[in-house]
């Protein structure tokens, strides 16, 4: 119980944590609110740490990254980095942002393993040279404040444009290939579950927007996935889930 508090204190404003760990006033709810927000923040960004796994994993088994979009890696990579910048820029808390991090080194792993299986491994190491020196320029005092605010609005577009592609790859495929389904669909927990933190949390309308977006488009495929569920490379469904 003692470490309980002493984490508490850590997360909370003095005031909450007097509120809630040491009155013990639960009907408190704007402090209920914020504990159960921190709480689901740092749930995501655990959960991020292993979230792509799944994904690298299946490729990796595979030897193969059919089916993946390499420019919808490219264009969430844009998303995922526009958004750490943005959150680090206004002082938001890294329980409020944290899980782009590890989405962000996740995504570039399997952006690598694409090109790698796809027998292009030198543009692989080129890629992630390339991202590693662009994302340290967009976190330096170099890049102008304005420049980070625009990334973060064309956030929407770049979102629904990565997933668009992916949704798109699917379609013309007949099937999903190697995407993920634990990976898609805890990414669509995590986009959920962002909505009420950020409200929380930034209050920040750009920012509650941008994971409503994503929230749909992660819907969209994880719907896809389902529709596929029983399709093979060769596109050919079960009779029940055949396309008319």
């Amino acid at each position: 119980m003692e470490s309980l508090a002493t984490l508490s204190a850590a997360i909370l404003t003095p005031r909450c944590h007097e509120q809630l760990f040491v009155r013990l006033n639960l009907l408190d709810v704007p402090c209920l609110k914020i504990l159960i927000s921190k709480c689901l923040g740092m749930g995501i960004i655990a959960g991020s740490v292993m979230v792509k796994l799944p994904q690298i994993m299946k490729v990796t088994r595979a030897r193969s990254a059919a089916g993946l979009s390499f420019p919808a890696v490219l264009t969430e990579l844009f998303a995922i980095s526009g958004t750490m910048a943005y959150s680090i820029a206004n002082g938001f808390p890294f329980s409020a942002w944290g899980e782009a991090l590890f989405l962000m080194l996740q995504t570039v792993s399997i952006g690598f393993l694409i090109q790698h299986y796809g027998g292009r491994t030198g543009r692989g190491l080129a890629f992630v040279a390339v991202y590693a020196a662009a994302l340290q320029l967009l976190l330096s005092s170099l890049t102008p404040p304005s420049f980070v605010t625009l990334m973060q609005a064309l956030n929407m577009p770049a979102i629904i444009f990565s997933k668009l592609l992916q949704v798109a790859t699917n379609y013309r495929n007949g099937h999903t290939g190697q995407l993920s389904a634990i990976t898609v669909f805890l990414l669509l927990g995590g986009s959920l579950a962002r909505i009420f933190t950020s409200l929380q949390e930034t209050g920040d309308r750009l920012l509650v927007v941008t994971y409503i977006v994503a929230s749909l488009c992660n819907g969209t495929l994880a719907a896809q996935l389902l529709y596929y569920w029983n399709a093979g490379p060769g596109g050919a469904v079960t009779p029940a889930k055949k396309r008319h």
